[in-house]
């Protein structure tokens, strides 16, 4: 009996054909393995925001940071009391208040520096310093030190237009970071700090180990926007009042970040950021002469 050309079967079943006494067993071929191509998971992430932490680490840093500003702050207090000042004295003097409060900034920078290092090399065993974004910067062929200097001056000219911007708007009441200039060795002390220890400090801290996890989670762009936005609103409290001047410093944080999204790496801002922050220092030493006619001096 054939089967062949049996309509009741498909076209590729097996069949046998009998021939006399001898019947032809069917031949079965082997599966083909089913071939798959899986698509993307997602976009691909660039190196700069393929980093270790994750959200956890960046709600036990917030936790760190304002226990350790407590802490701190309870420390500098009784630091201040062996040296006979009250703690009356530093809620109401302008000068004690004033040093208080930047000492109290300075330390904590200090110790949130610390603990970034130490979390990213020992806990994740990478190098701390390239992990959390301060990569040399890609120049291309051309030379280093301009290449460099240019983000310097794009922030002494970007500090330039925001200051008049801020000029402009008139405010009518004292600004909380006013205080601070009213006694030369807080003016003299806060102006050093903005130039050397508050850049490195917040880009570390915001373009570097806040940015990749927000951009890794929602996209680079809601990460310049949202880190720009905590930028502003961490200064805030010395602004407070100064809505514009507040919503300016949300600007000015927005770009540092754009420029760290673009170039990959968190030297490109701090080379931003030190030029924005270098403009108001030279204000200040043309207009009281090199620290020389400050309030509180002689």
């Amino acid at each position: 009996m054939t089967f062949e050309n049996d309509p009741l079967l498909p076209s590729d079943a097996p069949q046998s054909v009998e021939s006399g006494a001898e019947t032809t067993q069917p031949q079965f071929t082997p599966a083909q393995p089913l071939s798959i191509e899986l698509a993307p998971a997602g976009p691909q992430l660039s190196e700069d925001i393929r980093v270790p932490w994750d959200w956890g680490d960046l709600v036990l840093f917030v936790v760190i940071y304002f226990v350790g500003l407590i802490l701190i702050g309870l420390l500098a207090g009784a630091g201040f009391a062996l040296f006979g000042v009250s703690p009356d004295q530093l809620r109401t003097s302008t000068s004690y208040k004033g040093l208080f409060v930047i000492l109290t900034q300075i330390i904590l920078s200090m110790a949130v520096m610390v603990y970034l290092v130490a979390q990213i090399r020992y806990r994740f065993g990478a190098p701390p310093w390239r992990t959390i974004g301060w990569r040399p910067i890609d120049i291309g062929s051309g030379p280093r030190p301009y290449a460099y200097l240019k983000y310097v001056v794009g922030g002494f000219l970007l500090s330039m237009v925001v200051q008049l911007a801020s000029a402009s708007v008139q405010t009518k009441i004292k600004l909380p970071i006013e205080d601070l200039f009213q006694d030369k060795r807080s003016a003299i002390l806060l102006m050093l700090t903005a130039v050397t220890i508050a850049p490195i400090v917040e880009e570390t801290i915001f373009r570097g180990y806040i940015y990749p996890v927000i951009a890794r989670s929602f996209g680079v762009r809601t990460s310049v926007l949202v880190t720009g936005t905590l930028f502003g609103m961490l200064h805030a409290a010395q602004l407070w009042g100064g809505w514009a001047q507040i919503a300016l410093l949300i600007l000015v944080g927005i770009i540092f970040t754009y420029v760290r999204s673009q170039t990959h790496t968190v030297v490109a801002s701090y080379l931003v950021h030190l030029g924005y922050n270098s403009f108001p220092l030279i204000v200040f030493l043309v207009a009281t002469r090199g620290f020389r006619n400050l309030p509180g001096g002689p």
